[in-house]
């Protein structure tokens, strides 16, 4: 199992890390419907789903391998008034009791690590995770060019890279899957929404394209 290893977010000059994704108005009015209230961003960085749903009125944890993230992250949530619980800590060993939250976003996080690593991960997101709550978590596709263009790239496993265009997550580790692997990671969930592949082009470059999933997964009994 390779080393986790934090982004260097002293580096970062995309000021889309600091607004939330698309996804988090849905998420928040969907899962407070349901009485969700304790939330766990894992793999916070900056903190921008942190803000927004402690905003929401959730109790919020939020963990990360990056302390500057975390820093970060403390400084906004104090200009903002806002109570949020911060703590340094690696996504394979979780610092939480079982079942101690209702709601988790994972988002662009547990892909970070290689075949192994992803499977730890996981299983650590189900032990934290209450049964009945439920997890949105994003993962590379295998049809995304990164991969399919892994001959460019050193090569971790067969599911593995690490890629270096980037000095953020320059020697990151990047863990991709197809249909199939979803299919047989979530086992132990049921999908809120039928799995979700989009794909993202740099409109400077169309040749280049980033895919993802996007799952809404519910934990099982």
């Amino acid at each position: 199992m390779i080393k986790s290893k934090p982004w260097d977010w002293s580096k970062n000059k995309n000021e889309g890390w600091l607004t939330p994704s698309i996804e988090s108005c849905y998420l928040a009015e969907s899962w407070k419907s349901k009485g969700f209230n304790k939330f766990l961003d894992l793999g916070c960085g900056l903190g921008r789903h942190s803000i927004y749903f402690a905003k929401k009125g959730f109790s919020v944890n939020a963990v990360d391998l990056s302390e500057f993230a975390l820093n970060y992250l403390n400084d906004w949530a104090e200009k903002e008034k806002l109570n949020i619980k911060t703590e340094t800590c690696d996504m394979l060993n979780l610092p939480f009791n079982d079942d101690s939250f209702d709601c988790i976003i994972d988002y662009n996080v547990i892909y970070h690590t290689d075949t192994l690593g992803f499977l730890k991960s996981l299983e650590e997101v189900k032990r934290v995770l209450k049964s009945d709550g439920e997890l949105f978590i994003t993962l590379i596709s295998k049809n995304t060019w990164s991969f399919k263009n892994a001959d460019n790239y050193r090569r971790i496993d067969e599911n593995t890279i690490l890629r270096n265009e980037d000095d953020t997550e320059r020697n990151v580790p990047h863990f991709y899957v197809d249909i199939q692997d979803i299919r047989n990671y979530f086992k132990n969930f049921d999908f809120v929404v039928p799995p979700l592949e989009q794909t993202e082009y740099d409109i400077e470059n169309t040749g280049y394209y980033s895919t993802h999933f996007n799952l809404i997964l519910h934990k099982k009994y």
